[in-house]
């Protein structure tokens, strides 16, 4: 993967996440609605409504158009339970731009991409580390 040295660490990540979106669309491709993991990871409020997750690369849980990051209107967001992976049946809770800090893009993407899975199991053939994909797309199943 290569970058542009003419632009910032922000859109380095930027391209580092659209990577991962493109890789973890086709990993899930064959899979529809709840089972769809990286569907689910990536919703977010305004096509979503009270469902968000953990939004994209363009679009935060809260946003309402590309680039949205610095929104401060509070939605609800299962966002954390991605930390418990494989368990998502917590409770949402209210966030805003101050959980993926306040419009910065750099924060964003970082704040985005923690919250992959990166565990050892697998659920029907996939891996519940994410990043195995990202990193070596000759492992997509």
């Amino acid at each position: 993967m290569g970058f542009n040295f003419e632009r910032g660490v922000g859109e380095m990540l930027e391209d580092l996440g659209h990577r991962a979106e493109s890789i973890l669309y086709k990993v899930f491709e064959r899979t529809r609605g709840q089972v769809n993991l990286f569907e689910r990871f990536t919703r977010y409020d305004l096509k979503y409504p009270q469902r968000a997750e953990c939004g994209n690369v363009h679009f935060a849980p809260n946003s309402v158009r590309d680039y949205d990051w610095g929104n401060p209107r509070p939605v609800l967001s299962l966002c954390d339970q991605w930390y418990h992976f494989p368990r998502l049946d917590g409770n949402p809770k209210l966030v805003d731009a101050h959980e993926w800090g306040g419009g910065d893009i750099r924060a964003h993407h970082r704040w985005w991409l923690h919250h992959f899975p990166h565990i050892t199991g697998e659920s029907d053939g996939i891996a519940w580390n994410w990043w195995q994909y990202v990193i070596d797309p000759n492992t997509v199943p």
